[in-house]
């Protein structure tokens, strides 16, 4: 009996709150997702020519419904033989995928993107949140298969939407129902994309003062305070761990993001390796240096506006020449070329992003200057991004989330690093799933790794990841009447994780029960039609090839 390895996707979830827009001072939740023109209109009563420059941005823009911004077009994925079809109808936007006129389709629910790099569309299945494995990308000005899919033989399984995308691109985005990846009783957020209160807080009260109860004003913020509103959404760092009892959902702007997270870079890394990457470049550059707090994204940036491209190159040579008032630079520093970006801030691909081009913060004094910053070390080393002495837990996290998503080396700092916070702190389930996890490689038996699953499911009842763990060590050993209860339980809130399905229906068919496991498939091809492996075992079943006995 093979049993399929353990659920990565359920490492880290992280929410991040954004509150209720400014005309969301109503009591109730809208029935459907409002665009920022209609969640912010009590905002554009006293401020109409921000308003308006604002909903041309990229932010205001950031997501939607997906009528809202539909673009019909056609592709063939060779490798997998399956041709994908977007085309409206019904008052709808559609994806139709399959073979050879075996078609299948999807009601596209909202789209995510502005559309600058990229569009990808979102449908819910059972109120589960998923993304399309087809993206259309700006730049080739055509539909492809998102990074990671390109070589897919078969549809790939349904691609969770994670909250960690929906954060920076949607509002009001609201809790996944308990135990579940991406589940949703209603709307998985109220608003398409950023509304104001999402920079500027809580605004109820100053749209019923008419203005006069203050608002969360960015700019006069002290730099930590201030500098975490973009941080939220546009630092990624190597890996980030949410501090004990301490959760981002719960961040607020005017807050300190280091209050709620550490972040972990390696030292020296290449920072253009990533796509959310431009605060880690910006702090390596020397304008940052030399500016110290002076210095923010707001500096150049204006979050209210968008410059069109004809007025770009003009736009941010003002901001540089604010800063570089030798006369020289107005003068004679490449009078012939006004665009200051193309040579200090030229764009390069992130290599595990394809499609996307980047713009490189790290201001470079020189165009063809070589830096030792674009060199890995040798023996990299986590450290704090902000500065912060980040709690030994997090730095072990640090690692075994690294090592989690493929970084195996990294288990060797990180299973002692656990196991010493494990005898200094109070029990914590994050620390024991992942001791259950690296167990093996410290030379721990299954049996002990097996104990500290146990013990982080008596912390956190519904810990995806530690249930299903644990119902694989048991199943194992041969303890199958023990696995299958910890897997239906984890199936039943998120029976879009086709490995998880796959699990439950083999332990079921050991167990003698057909016909559970024959429903259990059926449920995994709901949202995998292609899955071989529920076909083959359906299959199998169905035709009495394997008889489902008690083993």
């Amino acid at each position: 009996m093979k049993i399929r390895p353990a659920i990565r996707a359920a490492l880290a979830v992280l929410m991040f709150w954004q509150a209720s827009a400014c005309s969301a001072a109503q009591q109730s939740a809208p029935d459907a997702v409002t665009p920022v023109a209609v969640a912010d209109a009590a905002c554009a009563q006293c401020h109409q020519p921000i308003f308006r420059k604002y909903l041309d941005t990229p932010m205001a823009n950031a997501s939607g419904r997906a009528l809202d911004h539909a673009i019909p077009a056609s592709f063939y994925h060779a490798p997998s033989k399956i041709t994908y079809r977007f085309f409206a109808g019904d008052k709808s936007f559609w994806l139709s995928y399959g073979r050879m006129g075996n078609q299948t389709r999807q009601k596209l629910e909202y789209f995510m993107g502005s559309g600058h790099l990229g569009v990808t569309y979102l449908y819910t299945i059972n109120g589960y949140l998923l993304e399309s494995p087809v993206a259309y990308y700006a730049n080739l000005k055509a539909y492809d298969m998102k990074p990671g899919l390109g070589g897919s033989t078969r549809l790939p399984e349904a691609l969770p939407m994670s909250p960690g995308c929906m954060r920076c691109h949607m509002s009001s985005v609201q809790r996944e129902d308990p135990g579940t990846n991406n589940h949703y009783q209603g709307l998985p957020f109220l608003h398409g994309g950023i509304t104001c209160e999402s920079c500027h807080g809580d605004t109820r009260e100053h749209v019923r003062t008419a203005g006069r109860a203050a608002v969360i004003n960015p700019v006069k913020l002290e730099a930590e305070r201030r500098d975490s509103i973009c941080i939220s959404c546009h630092l990624e760092g190597d890996t980030s761990v949410a501090h004990r009892g301490r959760s981002i959902a719960d961040y607020r702007p005017g807050e300190r993001i280091e209050d709620y997270l550490s972040y972990f870079v390696y030292a020296g890394a290449n920072a253009t390796n990533r796509g959310v990457s431009e605060i880690e470049q910006l702090s390596l550059s020397q304008c940052k240096r030399s500016s110290g707090d002076r210095m923010s994204c707001m500096s150049c940036h204006d979050p209210h506006y968008s410059p069109a491209a004809e007025e770009r190159a003009t736009f941010y040579r003002d901001k540089c020449l604010a800063c570089h008032t030798q006369a020289g630079f107005v003068t004679t520093h490449y009078p012939g070329n006004q665009d200051c970006t193309s040579c200090h801030m030229p764009t390069s691909k992130a290599q595990n992003i394809p499609h996307v081009a980047w713009t490189d913060h790290r201001i470079r004094q020189h165009p063809a200057q070589l830096e030792s910053l674009d060199g890995v070390p040798a023996n990299p080393e986590l450290v704090s991004f902000l500065g912060q002495d980040a709690p030994a837990r997090d730095l072990a996290l640090a690692y075994y989330n690294l090592t989690a998503n493929g970084r195996i080396p990294e288990a060797a700092r990180a299973g002692p690093m656990l196991l010493a916070v494990q005898k200094s702190d109070p029990p914590d389930a994050a620390v024991l799933t992942a001791l259950g996890f690296l167990a093996p490689s410290m030379g721990m038996t299954a049996a002990q790794s097996a104990d500290y699953y146990r013990e982080a499911l008596k912390l956190d009842p519904l810990n995806l990841l530690a249930a299903n763990n644990l119902a694989t060590l048991l199943a194992r050993a041969g303890q199958l009447s023990a696995a299958d209860p910890l897997w239906q339980s984890a199936f039943d809130r998120n029976e879009d994780i086709e490995s998880l399905g796959i699990n439950l229906a083999l332990a079921e068919c050991r167990l003698g029960q057909k016909d559970k496991a024959v429903q259990v498939l059926q449920r995994v091809l709901v949202y995998g039609p292609d899955s071989p492996t529920a076909q083959r075992r359906l299959q199998a079943i169905q035709t009495g090839q394997d008889a489902c006995s008690v083993q």
